[in-house]
């Protein structure tokens, strides 16, 4: 199982329309907590013109949540203009498989954004997808994600190690 995503970044602001056509990227299936979202429910700053630039570089959006509140991944999903799937059990391929179907973009001209490796990074990279992980935007985070966060940590620096940073 590769723990390994292929990009890694500050927050999604750093992916620019030219990294995803170097990459043959046509999709990005986003995740909202501690992605676009924090704990707070405060929106990253530049979110809005962030994916508007993406979008008119022809690359679509939508976005993947594990999270079953409706209203809070509506609200995000609203403000970017963008379709939503909820309570998408990432890792598992059902989430992932439903967001492709949307999107009618194959598999490996598709990434993946989020901020957990236990949930986005091995589902897109189970899917053939491109997985980039993003810093959380907090360090709140909820139980379980806390619980999984000093092992995340622990790939991450070998991650880092592997590719030279």
């Amino acid at each position: 199982m590769n723990l390994y995503p292929k990009l890694y970044c500050k927050n999604v602001l750093e992916i620019t329309p030219e990294y995803l056509k170097e990459n043959e990227i046509k999709a990005l299936i986003l995740d909202v907590d501690n992605t676009l979202l924090d704990f707070d429910l405060k929106i990253i700053d530049g979110l809005e013109e962030w994916c508007e630039n993406i979008k008119k570089n022809n690359i679509k959006c939508i976005i993947l949540s594990n999270s079953n509140k409706t209203t809070k991944v509506k609200m995000v999903a609203d403000l970017l203009k963008i379709d939503y799937i909820k309570f998408a059990m990432k890792p598992l391929k059902r989430g992932f498989k439903l967001a492709q179907k949307e999107l009618e973009i194959s598999n490996e001209n598709i990434a993946v954004v989020g901020d957990q490796i236990f949930t986005d990074v091995i589902g897109a990279n189970r899917m053939k997808m491109h997985s980039i992980l993003v810093k959380p935007l907090a360090e709140k985070d909820l139980w379980m994600t806390r619980f999984k966060r000093p092992i995340e940590n622990f790939v991450i620096k070998k991650y880092l190690e592997k590719i030279g940073e």
